[in-house]
């Protein structure tokens, strides 16, 4: 594991946004892991003309479907995301070149706990794409093809703890009582990073970085 600086990192995803090209990075890592941090951070370093953040997140299943599948309970769950779309927008946005037009990605919106449908626009011509998200090196299901049209997945691995305050703050912030949320970190939150853990080894890089970060992510 290596500790690198937000300024090397940035470093190393410029080398990656080549004019006239496209290229998508990945950052995975658990549940408060920084991964829509750090995203978001990379591309406002390099700038909207180079780097835009497609995340993984908009493609939670909706609340409703949830409850209709009895997963409600463990939303954020590997198998509560549609990944097979997620795979597909991925291939779609590999392939985008100037021309083409745009391409419009969903979000997720913690203020409501739902997907929003072309929440982010992708101009053709911005060479990065940056996608976050728990289970971009999760071996299984249609997850493999996501992986294929990425150059690198870099897995953030910050201090246990750290990544458990940052949780439970996270969902204090969007509601949950104290007890609810320590609850919710230490419980359904640690049985995804456990799966996502044991990914860690097909990352091309896996990095502790802490950041300068302004909010828990």
């Amino acid at each position: 594991m290596t500790a690198l600086s937000t300024a090397a990192l940035v470093e190393r995803a410029a080398a990656l946004a080549a004019p006239g090209g496209r290229t998508v990075l990945g950052i995975a890592g658990a549940p408060g892991a920084g991964k829509s941090t750090l995203a978001h951070a990379l591309a406002d370093a390099l700038g909207p003309r180079r780097a835009v953040v497609v995340g993984m997140d908009g493609f939670h299943l909706a609340q409703a479907v949830l409850e209709r599948l009895e997963r409600g309970d463990r939303k954020g769950a590997v198998d509560t995301f549609d990944d097979g779309g997620y795979a597909a927008l991925m291939e779609r946005l590999a392939a985008q070149r100037p021309g083409d037009g745009p391409v419009y990605a969903p979000e997720f919106r913690r203020e409501i706990e739902e997907p929003v449908a072309a929440g982010v626009v992708v101009p053709d011509d911005v060479p990065l794409v940056v996608t976050e998200g728990n289970y971009l090196l999760v071996p299984t299901g249609a997850w493999p093809r996501a992986r294929a049209r990425m150059a690198e997945v870099w897995y953030l691995e910050p201090p246990h703890e750290l990544r458990l305050e940052r949780l439970v703050a996270r969902h204090e912030a969007f509601g949950r009582a104290p007890d609810a949320a320590h609850a919710w970190a230490h419980g359904t939150d640690q049985v995804n990073a456990t799966l996502v853990a044991a990914t860690r080894s097909a990352a091309d890089l896996v990095v502790d970085w802490t950041g300068e970060q302004t909010a828990p992510a």
